[in-house]
């Protein structure tokens, strides 16, 4: 198990406007972490703060209780794997070895037979085996998602963070990969973090929920039942809902921002 520590974490990119501010909470469970916040509230750049892509400004962040402000980015990445948001690598590389790419860290002169398991391991976990041999720019968006997803998969870290790995799938995959990374998270005993936009994937599957805000704070953190309710997505989002319990998870159903009887949609020519 690797605990990860957030201590009073802030950064901006000038110093007139910061991005996260006084951000302090602890992951040191196994388990599937979602971040969920409104857009432009630092969730992408939080995550980047965590895998040294980029330096607090104040705080600290620590790895098993060392800073990893004394650690090298290969040290990091022994500890982290990162799925970005948009890792299309525009280039026509096979997806086999787009996704072998990933065990770099783990290789020493040459690819090795464990290195090929792992990865078409990885294939198969994601429906890629078919995809194996075209070239990744032939690929769709969503297609090029999940092959990201595996290579961050086959680096084997204690850490997976993820940012928005639902983007851009089809709903089976989306329920898939959410399901799979619960799973990986609870069989394997590792960490992973995902950005998610989608409350229900959230509350169905993470086992802790981190709530962000403006202007870059945490405002809590907790059990999808703890966190999911009326009063922090009213809060948080500026939205009224109601939350069902479907399959003992919390379910959230939005309601309609625009008065009933206000013709907001009606873009026809008057008769």
């Amino acid at each position: 198990m690797t605990k990860i520590d957030l201590n009073h974490v802030s950064f901006g990119y000038n110093a007139s406007t910061p991005v996260l501010k006084d951000i302090t909470f602890t992951m040191d469970h196994p388990g599937l972490y979602c971040i969920i916040g409104p857009n432009g509230v630092g969730k992408s750049t939080l995550v980047k703060c965590i895998n040294k892509l980029l330096e607090p400004t104040e705080g600290d962040i620590t790895i098993d209780g060392r800073s990893i402000k004394d650690m090298s980015i290969k040290e990091v990445a022994d500890y982290v794997a990162f799925v970005p948001a948009n890792s299309f690598d525009c280039f026509s590389m096979p997806v086999i070895d787009t996704i072998l790419i990933g065990r770099h860290n783990k290789q020493k002169w040459r690819t090795t037979a464990k290195d090929l398991t792992i990865v078409h391991k990885a294939m198969d976990m994601l429906d890629l085996e078919s995809l194996a041999m075209h070239g990744f720019n032939e690929l769709s968006a969503g297609q090029h998602q999940r092959v990201a997803l595996a290579r961050g998969l086959v680096q084997e870290t204690p850490v997976l963070i993820l940012d928005e790995p639902t983007a851009n799938l089809d709903v089976k995959h989306q329920v898939y990969v959410a399901e799979m990374l619960r799973d990986l998270a609870t069989r394997s005993g590792i960490t992973v973090i995902m950005i998610c936009h989608d409350l229900n994937i959230a509350a169905r599957y993470a086992h802790q929920i981190i709530v962000m805000a403006p202007p870059g704070v945490v405002d809590c953190v907790g059990t999808p039942d703890e966190v999911i309710t009326e009063d922090v997505i009213r809060r948080i989002y500026g939205i009224d809902c109601e939350i069902v319990t479907f399959e003992n998870s919390p379910h959230v159903i939005l309601k309609s921002t625009f008065g009933a009887d206000e013709d907001v949609l009606d873009l026809g020519e008057e008769s």
